[in-house]
């Protein structure tokens, strides 16, 4: 029992010893998480152009995912910088509406803006205790697709009717975003699980024509396993 013991302690040991990444060390860190965002100035939608004139659609939070890797350089103790790559889906979303007139109706469900993007974040972290971190930098953004989309349900006596709509607005977008990240990290006692919590706050207007700025605004919570390399 004492060895196993003693065995125990050793590996818990060795896995902390190489969890503090040394001054002069690369490492690198999968990860995964979510997204919460939205758009700047993005406006309330009016459907007055329906005659629905007190009918105006709210905007919301898109929810989001996020995946890729980052890797970390530790310069001293106390400072590192890393730069990473990750497929992030970003966006905008309105809330859903009905329109009722007796048993007759008409919904939109789903009605968003989704933008996916291949970012590089570039961040100096600075290491206030053991473990955690506070971070900021630059992160630059190529945009990979950009769509408007809604489900709409109409019902008309018997008759019920769903589509799905989808709408390209690639071409409407600027292909490069900058912005600036912001966020604190903790890495667990012990073990090389890695938790980041960012706020992204865009710079660029998205919007490619146009006297309006739209900008992207994202947090974003992942999970990572940091190792040596």
């Amino acid at each position: 029992m004492k060895k196993l013991m003693m065995i125990a302690a050793f590996m818990v040991a060795a896995v902390s010893a190489n969890a503090q990444f040394e001054p002069g060390t690369f490492s690198i860190q999968p990860k995964v998480g979510g997204i919460i965002s939205k758009v700047s100035n993005m406006p309330n939608l009016n459907l007055s152009q329906f005659n629905l004139s007190n009918t105006t659609i709210d905007r919301s939070f898109y929810a989001g995912a996020l995946i890729g890797a980052e890797f970390e350089y530790q310069i001293a103790q106390p400072f590192s910088v890393a730069a990473g790559l990750n497929f992030a889906m970003q966006g905008c979303q309105w809330e859903d509406f009905e329109v009722k007139e007796g048993d007759d109706y008409a919904k939109v469900k789903d009605l968003k803006m989704e933008l996916n993007y291949l970012n590089i974040p570039i961040v100096a972290n600075v290491y206030l205790f053991k473990g955690f971190a506070i971070k900021t930098g630059v992160q630059l953004g190529f945009l990979l697709s950009a769509k408007f989309k809604a489900n709409n349900e109409t019902k008309i006596g018997d008759l019920v009717h769903k589509e799905e709509g989808s709408q390209d607005i690639k071409d409407d977008c600027k292909k490069f975003d900058v912005s600036i990240p912001i966020g604190i990290s903790y890495q667990v006692p012990t073990i090389p699980i890695y938790i980041d919590g960012r706020y992204n706050l865009g710079l660029t207007n998205i919007n490619k024509d146009g006297d309006v700025n739209y900008k992207n605004q994202v947090f974003q919570l992942t999970v990572g396993y940091k190792f040596a390399l």
